[in-house]
């Protein structure tokens, strides 16, 4: 039996509310989605000013630009805060305490370059890294890392003295060069712990060898040249650990003390009142988990931003969200953060581009 028209305009209407349901009036509550228009030409500056509005990791990439630019001018003045703190030109001196972490392959790549020039103009205030971090950098100034190719054969690379890192080649020599050059500083610096009784830590050995390396190139000589201390507590697990574990047969007797560096590295975030602090977290691994879990011991950072490719499937900390730190009082609940799913070598130049170097007159 036919339905009737009466039902079927019943039925119809039905449907055509539950497809058509009345939207909520988004107009004024979140942004429009508009991309870049090349027909006004080509202006970098507001092409990435557009990045926020495009849309998926663009506008993530956009979210991070914002996230870090804090003073304490921009905050109201407390009751009870010193007075100190109410002077104006003061308010106005303090920023953000920046907290950078980074992944070795990026100082193998052209990212250490930027590192560099954040170093060098002391925008960012701690630095952690793993130990290839370290190495890498002092290792070019020594000798050039080369563009290979991913595809390149492993077994052909070895059997021509290369390691390759992604599409990046490194020659053996290079590591050759490198241990000609640090041996006889651990020399020295075994002589100072045993006449001087100095104690050796990983950031200070590591400020050693930024002194030693002299090299505006280096990222490590800017961080020891502005005081900017640069942690790797995993200091063994590289060409570093090896040089030092040759060294031990060598000249054995150098000790190197992880204990006060943790206290130092937590140190950093426990006293950084009346700063905020902020984390920019490229990668993920010992770097990542070590400024987080500092910033536990302040009730959790007030900024942070995380570049890297990892997923949260796995129950990595390298692929968490911000969001999980916070369950751990490492980010604080009220916290701006945003997660930029991207290789950093792509989105971290064009973040420092549009933050931290903007603020800087260019050197010629």
């Amino acid at each position: 039996m036919s339905e009737s028209k009466q039902e079927q305009d019943t039925v119809i209407a039905s449907v055509h509310s539950t497809v058509f349901k009345e939207s909520e009036n988004l107009h004024g509550k979140c942004l429009q989605i508009e991309g870049y228009d090349f027909n006004r030409g080509v202006d970098y500056q507001n092409l990435l000013k557009s990045m926020l509005t495009t849309g998926f990791q663009a506008s993530n990439l956009g979210d991070a630009i914002q996230v870090l630019d804090w003073r304490l001018v921009d905050e109201t003045i407390a009751e009870d805060c010193s007075d100190e703190e109410k002077d104006l030109e003061y308010r106005k001196s303090v920023d953000c305490k920046v907290f950078l972490g980074f992944t070795s392959n990026l100082i193998s790549s052209g990212v250490r370059d930027v590192v560099k020039y954040l170093c060098q103009h002391h925008m960012v205030h701690v630095v952690v890294t793993t130990t290839g971090g370290i190495e890498e950098d002092l290792i070019k100034c020594l000798a050039p890392t080369y563009k290979g190719d991913f595809s390149l054969p492993g077994a052909y690379l070895r059997s021509k003295g290369l390691n390759r890192i992604g599409n990046l080649l490194v020659p053996n020599d290079n590591y050759c060069k490198f241990e000609d050059w640090i041996i006889p500083i651990f020399d020295q610096m075994l002589k100072e712990q045993n006449d001087e009784n100095v104690l050796w830590t990983p950031s200070k050995l590591i400020a050693r060898l930024g002194k030693e390396i002299n090299n505006e190139s280096s990222y490590l000589y800017w961080a020891y040249k502005n005081n900017i201390p640069v942690y790797c507590p995993g200091l063994t697990d590289g060409s570093l650990g090896d040089m030092l574990y040759f060294h031990s047969f060598h000249n054995p007797g150098l000790i190197v003390d992880i204990v006060q560096d943790i206290r130092a590295m937590n140190g950093e975030a426990v006293h950084a009142n009346p700063r905020k602090t902020g984390m920019i977290i490229l990668g993920g691994g010992l770097p990542k988990h070590h400024i987080c879990n500092a910033n536990m011991m302040r009730n959790g950072a007030d900024y942070a931003v995380f570049i890297n490719t990892a997923q949260e499937f796995d129950g990595s900390d390298s692929g968490a969200r911000p969001d999980e730190a916070v369950s751990w009082g490492k980010i604080r609940g009220s916290a701006k953060t945003v997660k930029v799913h991207c290789d950093a070598t792509i989105a971290f130049p064009l973040l420092v581009a549009e933050t931290f170097a903007s603020r800087t007159k260019p050197q010629h």
